[in-house]
């Protein structure tokens, strides 16, 4: 009796584990499909964001670049010069003046920082579109967000040009005073002289 018994149980025990196996297996797919389909999800999410960054108005290609504040950008096949707003780098190709110290090093952060990468321009409502050199005003950032003048002014490359109103000028002279502070970039390397009309101008570089 105490044998049959033992046997029903093992034969109620089997047939639940026969009934439990395709739930695991439906179980098993459900896990697998679900991961698929995340990370086709993944895959897509980021060639929609790529696709964005490559086609989205406002981010332009640079065709190259000019000095530390200046660069040329191809706007819908016409090559803009961009004289970036609120910040003064040392000169390197002003004509009749000779090349300024850390001149060629900012130029050369500019072109480092920037890169490959397409940039996106914006205005600002104190500025005037164009200045007299019929270049364009904007605010240069990066696809990550960056501020191309302020990383300028904050590692020590040039000053904020607070000769013509805009609005991060308080942000800008606070990142210039911080670098001067622990003589960053061309606060330790060059003598900074202070014009009458408050622009900051560095020492020139030999021939």
């Amino acid at each position: 009796m105490a044998n049959r018994q033992a046997y029903r149980t093992i034969e109620c025990m089997s047939r639940g584990r026969k009934k439990q196996a395709p739930l695991i297996v439906v179980f098993i797919i459900l896990v697998v499909a679900v991961g698929q389909h995340y990370g086709w999800l993944q895959n897509t999410q980021q060639t929609v964001t790529q696709k964005a960054s490559e086609t989205q108005p406002g981010l332009y290609a640079v065709d190259h670049f000019v000095d530390g504040d200046t660069i040329a950008v191809d706007m819908n096949g016409k090559t803009e010069t961009i004289r970036m707003i609120g910040i003064d780098t040392p000169e390197t190709h002003k004509p009749n003046s000779p090349v300024q110290c850390y001149g060629p090093a900012a130029a050369a952060y500019t072109k480092n920082l920037i890169g490959d990468n397409r940039v996106r321009l914006e205005a600002d409502p104190k500025s005037q579109n164009r200045d007299r050199y019929k270049r364009l005003l904007r605010y240069v950032y990066l696809p990550d967000g960056k501020l191309v003048e302020y990383e300028l002014i904050a590692n020590g490359y040039g000053f904020a040009y607070t000769q013509f109103p805009f609005t991060k000028s308080d942000q800008f002279v606070e990142a210039e005073e911080a670098a001067e502070t622990v003589v960053k970039g061309l606060w330790g390397n060059c003598t900074v002289t202070v014009e009458a009309n408050g622009r900051k101008q560095t020492n020139n570089l030999s021939p």
